[in-house]
C-alpha cells in the first residue's frame, strides 16, 4: 500500500494531535495520590526502583534516569529479571514505581507479593484504576489514554507518552521540593557541557606560579615584550615587590604604542601600562570569566586576590576546558 506525501503528513499530524489531547487531560487527573507519592519518595531512605515490561519498560528506563539526574537516587529493574534473582536489588526502605498501562502485567504482578513482604511503598502508574496493579499499590497515578495514536489502537503511543510525562512531573516536583540546584544537576553531569560550565572554576584552569607573565614597573618595554613572548599569553602583568598588581600590558597595548610612535624600547613599562583593566578572582566559575571576556571584547584576564595577582586566564584555556 502506497501513500503520497500529503497522506503521510496528515497521518503524522493526527498522531501528534491525538497525543496532545491525551496530555491535555493529564493535569485534571492529578490528585492527593500524586502528593502522597511525592511524600513517600521524599521520605525514602533507600532508592526509587522503576519497573515495567515492554514499552512501559523503555519509559521506565528513562524515568529512572531522569529521577537519578535530578536528585532522587533511582534505577530501572526489569520485572522478568527480578523474578530470576534481581529482586535482591530491592531492600527495606526502597520505593517501587511500577508501570503498566493495563495494570495486568503478569511479570509485575508475580513479583509484587514478594516486594510487599520487604515493606516498601509501591506507586503504580496505570491506565486502569480498577486493575490488579492499581489495587495492590499504595498510591495510584492514572495515566490512561482515551485513544492510542496508533490507528489500530494496539501500539502503545498516547499511553506511553502520558506515562513519560507523569514521570517527568514527578521528577520535577521532587526536584523543587528538595531545593535541587543547577550546581547539583551539574554534579551528576560532570562530563557534559553544563557540568563543565557549573563545576569548573577559574582557579582550576588558570596559569599560575611561574606561568604568570610578570615584570616590575621599572623594567623596559623591550624586556616586557620578551616576557610576553616567553609566556605566550599575549599579556604581561606589572607587579610591585609584594605581588600587588599595578597594571597590565597586552599585545593590543603594544600595537597601539607603535601606532602612537614609541620613542624608545628602553622606556619603562610603567609609562605604557594600562592601569584600568578587568580582573577576576580564582573562586569564580570559569563561565563567568567567559562572560566577562565577551562583554568587554577581551581574551585574557588577570586573576587577583586582595589586589595581588594569583594567575592569568586566557580564552584558549576556556576553549580547551570546553567552557567556550
Amino acid at each position: 500500500m502506497h501513500h503520497n506525501k500529503t497522506d503521510l503528513l496528515a497521518l503524522a499530524k493526527a498522531v501528534i494531535e491525538t497525543e496532545i489531547e491525551t496530555l491535555k487531560a493529564l493535569p485534571a487527573r492529578l490528585d492527593d495520590s500524586f502528593v502522597q507519592a511525592c511524600e513517600a519518595i521524599l521520605a525514602c531512605q533507600g532508592r526509587v526502583i522503576v519497573t515495567g515490561m515492554g514499552k512501559s519498560g523503555h519509559i521506565g528506563n528513562k524515568m529512572a534516569a531522569t529521577l537519578a539526574s535530578t536528585g532522587t537516587p533511582a534505577f530501572f529493574l526489569h520485572p522478568g529479571e527480578a523474578s530470576h534473582g534481581d529482586l535482591g536489588m530491592i531492600v527495606n526502605g526502597d520505593v517501587i514505581i511500577a508501570l503498566s498501562n493495563s495494570g495486568t502485567s503478569d511479570e509485575i504482578l508475580s513479583i509484587l507479593p514478594v516486594i510487599r513482604r520487604l515493606n516498601v511503598k509501591i506507586i503504580a502508574m496505570t491506565g486502569n484504576p480498577q486493575s490488579p496493579l492499581a489495587e495492590m499499590a499504595d498510591f495510584h497515578l492514572y495515566t490512561g489514554a482515551e485513544k492510542e495514536a496508533c490507528p489500530l489502537g494496539l501500539a502503545p503511543t498516547s499511553s506511553t507518552t502520558a506515562t513519560l510525562v507523569m514521570g517527568d512531573a514527578l521528577a520535577i516536583a521532587l526536584l523543587e521540593a528538595r531545593g535541587f540546584t543547577a550546581e547539583d544537576f551539574a554534579r551528576s553531569h560532570p562530563g557534559g557541557r553544563l557540568g563543565k560550565r557549573l563545576l569548573v572554576h577559574v582557579r582550576d584552569i588558570m596559569h599560575s606560579g611561574d606561568e604568570i607573565p610578570q615584570v616590575s614597573p621599572e623594567i623596559s618595554l623591550q624586556q616586557a615584550i620578551l616576557e610576553m613572548t616567553r609566556k605566550k599569553l599575549g599579556i604581561t602583568s606589572i607587579v610591585a615587590t609584594d605581588r600587588q598588581l599595578l597594571g597590565i600590558f597586552t599585545d593590543g597595548d603594544l600595537r597601539r604604542s607603535f601606532e602612537k610612535g614609541i620613542s624608545s624600547l628602553e622606556q619603562p613599562i610603567s609609562a605604557l601600562m594600562t592601569t584600568r583593566f578587568q580582573t577576576i578572582t580564582g573562586n569564580r566559575l570559569a563561565v563567568d570569566a567567559l562572560n566577562q571576556m565577551e562583554a568587554h571584547a577581551i581574551t585574557v584576564l588577570p586573576v587577583v586576590q586582595d589586589g595581588r595577582i594569583t594567575g592569568i586566564i586566557h580564552m584558549h584555556d576556556l576553549l580547551r576546558a570546553g567552557i567556550a
